[in-house]
């Protein structure tokens, strides 16, 4: 029997790594033990994607759930070593709620985490009317499983020793209530992560996240 031919090139770099934590967050297993999908919103993450794992691919456009519209980039490949490779670093089909620890090199942990922040994380700023002058920002990471976002949490204290806090948030999703678990960090201990999710300016990223972040930063540095 042939050997399966990989399409992925499975060497960790800064890219790869970034790939591996977009498929945390936004990719999908298929139970056929051979097929790896990535969906978003955003055309940009999929080219960021497809650019993480050096490959080329079909790009179309589904809808989700009950919808209708076409508003969500889709591709997917099959790769029966590339998908062994998840296995063995901890990913698996349907692991929203299943998912715990991801085995990632510790050179690689912060290209790793920009992923999964572009993937399902979220950067909000505001002025705090309690105070004068007062300029609060949050750094939050998102997950549907409290095993992995825990395991988030003690690998980020263990790097830079800031500990966040965790919340918990809820909403309906089509007929279910979905429950969400939330990694926070505010400002000052954003302060000390983000030089480390992007330590250059021409990191492979989400453009329009990375420029969110860097304005929040430049009013506070004119404070």
């Amino acid at each position: 029997m042939a050997k399966p031919k990989g399409k992925v090139k499975i060497e960790w770099s800064p890219d790869f790594a970034y790939a591996i934590g977009l498929i945390t967050t936004d990719g999908n297993l298929s139970p056929d033990g051979r097929h790896v999908n990535f969906t978003s919103k955003d055309l940009e993450l999929i080219k960021n994607f497809h650019r993480g794992l050096r490959i080329e691919n079909h790009i179309s456009k589904k809808a989700r759930g009950c919808e209708s519209d076409k508003k969500y980039f889709v591709t997917q490949f099959g790769d029966v070593l590339f998908y062994r490779f998840l296995e063995s670093i901890g990913l698996m089909p349907n692991k929203s709620l299943r998912l715990c620890s991801v085995s990632v090199p510790d050179e690689y942990f912060f290209d790793f985490l920009r992923g999964h922040f572009d993937g399902d994380g979220t950067f909000y700023s505001y002025w705090d009317p309690r105070w004068k002058s007062s300029y609060m920002f949050y750094t939050v990471f998102i997950s549907a499983s409290q095993n992995h976002i825990k395991w988030l949490q003690k690998e980020i204290h263990r790097h830079l020793g800031i500990r966040g806090h965790i919340s918990i948030s809820s909403h309906m999703a089509t007929t279910k209530m979905s429950i969400a678990y939330q990694l926070k960090y505010a400002k000052a201990e954003s302060l000390l992560l983000l030089p480390h999710i992007y330590p250059t300016t021409d990191v492979l990223c989400l453009k329009r996240k990375h420029l969110k972040i860097i304005k929040a930063l430049s009013i506070l540095v004119k404070l």
